[in-house]
């Protein structure tokens, strides 16, 4: 379990990192509370709001497949999920069109670990 506690915190400090707009917002002089407006920052922004949104999904799904099937296995989709989340942000700051690699790694384990969570949890429940 120490392993997906390790990756839970990783996360949170990624998305704490991610949090660059505000670093951005004030080199770009973009005034708050405006969003847009300014290109170089809107896909800070984006990036910001984005990495959020994955991991209101991401820690459930790593909670509930560490706990109903693997922890191991659930901390080795996580470290691919993080690794995702840097591909992705790279990429969508220099050219949002290339973001797919990054989502992917991101998105493919998100779903794995819900999914798999799920049925972990179902089984546990009919009592297999």
């Amino acid at each position: 379990m120490a392993y997906v506690d390790i990756v839970t915190a990783l996360a949170v400090l990624q998305f704490m990192c991610s949090v660059q707009s505000r670093q951005k917002r004030r080199a770009l002089r973009v005034k708050a509370p405006a969003i847009t407006g300014n290109e170089t920052f809107e896909r800070y922004f984006r990036v910001q709001q984005n990495t959020l949104e994955q991991l209101i999904v991401f820690l459930p799904g790593l909670y509930l497949f560490s706990r109903y099937l693997n922890p191991l296995v659930a901390a080795v989709l996580g470290v691919i999920y993080l690794i995702g989340r840097e591909v992705y942000a790279a990429t969508y700051v220099k050219e949002p069109s290339k973001r797919e690699v990054g989502y992917a790694l991101t998105l493919l384990p998100t779903v794995i670990l819900v999914l798999g969570g799920v049925f972990g949890a179902v089984r546990q429940l009919i009592g297999h």
